[in-house]
């Protein structure tokens, strides 16, 4: 018999080893500490000397994983829940421009003048690569859709807002010159909406989960940061095709209303939970609360990883109305609707042209330096390492601007300074959640 072993690094400290013989279960074996202790481990044990676990793989992913009691764990998770994918209707990845130095912008005038460039006849395609860098590549004839574009205007109606980054809103002209434009979906987002952001499946560097957002705008497909997916968007209501007039919810020139993404099956089941059914805002705003639940993330992370998460619906109207009412100020303050933005908590301090050159966070002082002389005073380290999306939020967003050369202009300070807030703000919120919540799984 031939006795096969492998070595798997699951997280930055953790080694666990495999092994098994022919069709007989799988055992393994975690090994912490430095890659020093490691290798001393390795060459000072052999097969029999380790002291192996057997694995308890289930159904449906027989996941690889030494706690067995994560099986306890899944049943729980999978009981009387719904998938997002069973909850909406319609959903798709984000857009893909091919050429985000010159598709995304950070203002509608800079993005005008390089559509007016695209447009122009009088510019040749050797000029506008040798100008803006850009080519063809697999899965993009950009100078073919050129081609068919030549000679129009600019359309200002197309020059619409971008979740770029977790608050970082950029500018995109939303049309075929664009690589994927995930319009079946993503065109739900151009009128009054939100829809809620997610992954389907993340590695992490780290143990913690918290790819979770919402929109009002569409959205960039490397929104949220994984090598191994790309970021969901569900929109809450679906509008008609009046642009392809293919329709139901078009009679003769009367154009039906906005309607509900949710699916039926979904609403019949939250129905039978509550004996009514909420409005959609009100289920969106409890779905969202129960992701951004310390507990839900830290309980359910493993299956967090691996498919797009589940909701588990609760009987108990209370419970609903208080997680949905804390889900809107969640929503209100990642839209920066809410007016908790409006009390600052930061200030601008040292003498500067706001240029953003070594970002550097100071935790004593509890500074931000965007360079050697000017700080965000009054940002504490909690809030300076939260993460949406895998990003960390404050740090990625100065960085993002020290790469491109920007100075912060008046209306980038303050937008920075509320969102100062609102990440402390979600913090208190994400904690008055879990003591909301009396435990898992949900009742």
């Amino acid at each position: 018999m031939v006795l096969h072993t492998r070595l798997q690094f699951t997280h930055c400290n953790r080694l666990t080893l495999f092994t098994t013989c022919g069709s007989l279960p799988v055992f393994a074996y975690d090994l912490y500490g430095t890659r020093q202790n490691k290798y001393k481990f390795l060459e000072s044990n052999d097969i029999e000397s380790i002291a192996w676990q057997q694995l308890n793989c289930h159904k449906p992913r027989y996941s690889f994983i030494l706690d067995n009691s994560l099986h306890e764990v899944a049943t729980e998770y999978n009981k009387e829940s719904f998938s997002l994918t069973d909850i909406f209707l319609k959903s798709s990845n984000g857009l893909e421009t091919g050429k985000d130095e010159s598709l995304v912008t950070f203002c509608s005038k800079q993005l005008k003048l390089v559509i007016s460039d695209f447009l122009d006849s009088d510019v040749s395609n050797d000029e506008l690569s040798k100008k803006y860098d850009i080519f063809d590549t697999s899965g993009w004839n950009f100078f073919k859709i050129r081609g068919q574009l030549l000679g129009q205007e600019i359309n200002l109606q197309k020059i619409v807002k971008l979740y770029y980054r977790p608050f970082d809103f950029r500018f995109t002209y939303y049309d075929k010159f664009l690589r994927r434009m995930q319009e079946s979906t993503l065109s739900h987002l151009l009128q009054d909406n939100i829809g809620l952001m997610c992954m389907r499946q993340v590695v992490m560097a780290d143990s913690d989960y918290n790819h979770f957002g919402v929109t009002n705008y569409i959205i960039d497909n490397r929104s949220f940061l994984s090598n191994k997916s790309r970021p969901s968007l569900f929109p809450l209501y679906r509008y008609p095709d009046t642009k392809n007039k293919k329709s139901k919810g078009i009679q003769g020139n009367i154009f039906l209303e906005k309607s509900s993404n949710l699916s039926p099956e979904f609403l019949e089941a939250i129905h039978k939970k509550l004996g009514y059914i909420p409005t959609p805002e009100e289920i969106f705003y409890y779905i969202y609360a129960i992701f951004h639940s310390p507990t839900y993330r830290n309980r359910y992370v493993e299956f967090l990883k691996i498919d797009f998460p589940r909701v588990p619906i609760t009987s108990n109207q209370n419970l609903f109305q208080n997680l949905s009412e804390k889900g809107q100020a969640l929503v209100d303050l990642h839209l920066m609707k809410s007016k908790k933005l409006n009390k600052l908590i930061t200030k601008m301090g040292g003498k500067g042209d706001n240029a953003v050159i070594g970002v550097t966070y100071k935790p004593i002082e509890k500074c931000i330096y965007i360079n050697k002389d000017q700080y965000f005073e009054g940002v504490e380290q909690e809030v300076w390492e939260f993460k949406i999306g895998g990003y960390q939020v404050l740090d990625k967003w100065l960085k993002d601007r020290e790469k491109a050369k920007r100075n912060l202009s008046f209306d980038d300070i303050l937008h920075y300074q509320k969102v100062v807030v609102a990440l402390k703000e979600t913090m208190e919120i994400m904690k008055e959640i879990d003591r909301i919540i009396p435990s898992f799984p949900i009742e």
